[in-house]
């Protein structure tokens, strides 16, 4: 039997999609969408997937009771494919209006991957 995943906001099914852009703060979205798995905040799920309207990450994200949209900066791209595919994210989370500089330095600093997520983490415990 599988343990049930819950996030901070009791929900038991939260989708977690994030950007994974050309770009510091696209990668740190993504890299956060990571630990945010491994810590049971939810699941992580396929941004790509949904824009490219595969059958079976669209069901998986139907499913889902909550959906956390992660964009690195305010092009807003992972917000946009949800909505693009009817789904509306229950909490939408901009990496660079959390004090990051958006940047092309694909080299990330464990600083300010820390930092995103620990002020992600508040910002979901807060709901």
């Amino acid at each position: 039997m599988s343990e049930e995943v819950k996030c901070a906001c009791g929900t038991a099914n939260v989708g977690i999609f994030a950007c994974s852009g050309g770009s510091n703060v696209g990668q740190i979205a993504n890299k956060v969408a990571i630990e945010l798995t491994k810590q049971e905040v939810g699941k992580m799920m396929c941004t790509v997937g949904i824009g490219g309207r595969i059958k079976g990450l669209m069901k998986s994200a139907e499913g889902s009771e909550r959906l956390i949209a992660i964009d690195g900066c305010p092009l807003n791209c992972t917000k946009e494919t949800l909505e693009l595919a009817g789904f509306v994210p229950d909490r939408h989370i901009v990496i660079s209006e959390l004090g990051i500089k958006k940047s092309k330095d694909l080299d990330l600093k464990d600083e300010e991957v820390k930092e995103a997520l620990d002020k992600i983490k508040e910002i979901l415990q807060s709901d």
